[in-house]
């Protein structure tokens, strides 16, 4: 049975979110509560991000018990909360509906005039974000949902208009294929997630359906220069834009320069120049996420002095080359998300650029499966720091079934050395590291505690 989202906030029907303090699970409740529908929800354990929802009105139980659905007359779950929890099984037996995160989300997108979703295997967050202010700037007063703590947002979400939704978009369990954009950007598409997709074709056939979820006045804005993301929309019956650094691009950067890693640029649209760029967070990656925000922001018409103000303005997101802190001997230490082999090369050809003596990468490897599929490829990435520093392998959802580890990564990078604990870690680089080092604490888990510990005084 399909279900409408829209009759339970029209109607003020109680709605019960397991897993409420998850960051997509969260800015849904506080979205739902701002329409006044009362909310309940579950966690296993309590956070800031909880405690504000019950500030703002939420009735929220730290144990997934059963009770917990009695009142309710819908339930929202991630995919991370499988059949066998209390509370589905319970709603069930009271035919409750039970409805996935990322279709709820889609239910709401309906609502919005413009939904621009970003979408891609890396630049997801920054690229929302840099939309987000970009829209800010241009007065288009949008409702945001991106994935990392925004600064410009004090969150991961924004209650705007219903002119204008951003949001972030993730392939993973083709989750984004419950959305509906009206413009969709595909940002690069490489092998990940292969503990749900069978192969790299499976995600490229993910992306075209994504693609083809906007409508047919709709727009795809795609990587020009990504042959998968070429791919993944050759043929499709809607509007194509590409972006990129050649001049086949619709939307391509010229006059390019650099300094210590920052990038300033023109922006050509369709053979004319639009504006020029100057970004305030570092690598060449940056540019191509800019071009896409930008690409997306050209289609809506928007004020093009306002979308380079609204770019200058976006000086990073949580754990996207954030920098935390400098260290007692003067060594700069930043954390970075990169996670995957392309991603951890773009973070550290951009610390490459930025003239330090030594860039020292503290890395925690995120899956095992991810970590098998690409040893190769995270060995290569590696070589690219002056020292490798590796943590255990971040397990999230799985068990070493395969038997990797990372002191194999750490076996094939010349001068690596792979450790069993943060606190060896944090000892390691407090002895050995130096003024005029870079000090990266990289991946997806929790690394960058590490970080935030050798920058307290």
């Amino acid at each position: 049975m399909k279900v409408s989202l829209k009759e339970y906030i029209s109607n003020k029907k109680p709605i019960h979110i397991i897993g409420i303090g998850g960051v997509s699970m969260s800015a849904l409740a506080e979205l739902l509560l701002s329409f006044g529908v009362p909310i309940t929800g579950s966690d296993r354990s309590h956070s800031k991000v909880a405690e504000r929802l019950e500030r703002l009105g939420a009735k929220i139980t730290y144990a997934h018990l059963p009770q917990n659905v009695e009142n309710t007359a819908l339930v929202v779950r991630t995919a991370a909360v499988h059949d066998d929890n209390p509370e589905i099984i319970r709603a069930r037996e009271k035919n409750i509906p039970v409805m996935e995160r990322a279709e709820a989300w889609g239910n709401l997108m309906t609502d919005y005039e413009n939904v621009i979703c970003m979408s891609g295997t890396h630049g997801k967050t920054t690229t929302t974000s840099m939309m987000t202010l970009i829209a800010m700037q241009a007065g288009a007063d949008p409702t945001v949902m991106v994935g990392s703590h925004l600064p410009a947002i004090d969150g991961t979400l924004r209650i705007g208009s219903k002119g204008c939704f951003v949001a972030e978009s993730c392939e993973y369990c083709n989750s984004f294929l419950n959305f509906a954009p009206t413009i969709a950007v595909v940002l690069n598409i490489e092998a990940d997630h292969l503990d749900f997709f069978k192969d790299l074709d499976d995600i490229i056939h993910s992306f075209r359906m994504f693609a083809l979820r906007t409508p047919q006045n709709g727009l795809v804005i795609v990587n020009g220069d990504d042959q998968n993301a070429m791919k993944a929309v050759e043929g499709i019956d809607r509007r194509v834009m590409t972006f990129g650094l050649n001049k086949n691009c619709d939307v391509y950067a010229e006059n390019i320069t650099t300094k210590n890693g920052y990038y300033a640029f023109d922006i050509i649209i369709d053979g004319e120049k639009y504006t020029n760029v100057t970004l305030s967070v570092p690598g060449k990656h940056n540019m191509l996420n800019a071009l896409a925000a930008v690409a997306a922001a050209y289609e809506l018409k928007m004020d093009s002095d306002k979308v380079a103000k609204g770019l200058e303005m976006f000086t990073g997101s949580s754990r996207r080359f954030q920098k935390l802190g400098t260290m007692e001997c003067g060594a700069v230490v930043v954390d970075d998300y990169a996670h995957h082999p392309s991603e951890m090369r773009a973070t550290l050809e951009t610390a490459r650029a930025m003239n330090f003596n030594r860039i020292i990468c503290a890395f925690q490897p995120h899956t095992y499966t991810r970590t098998k599929a690409l040893f190769n490829e995270f060995v290569d990435a590696l070589r690219l720091c002056d020292k490798a520093i590796l943590a255990p392998i971040y397990a999230a959802r799985e068990q070493n079934t395969i038997g990797i580890y990372s002191s194999d990564i750490a076996k094939e990078v010349s001068g690596a050395v792979s450790l069993d604990s943060f606190e060896e870690i944090e000892k390691y680089l407090r002895e050995n590291a130096k003024n005029g080092d870079l000090i990266i604490t990289m991946g997806a888990g929790n690394i960058n505690s590490i970080g935030y510990s050798l920058v307290e005084k």
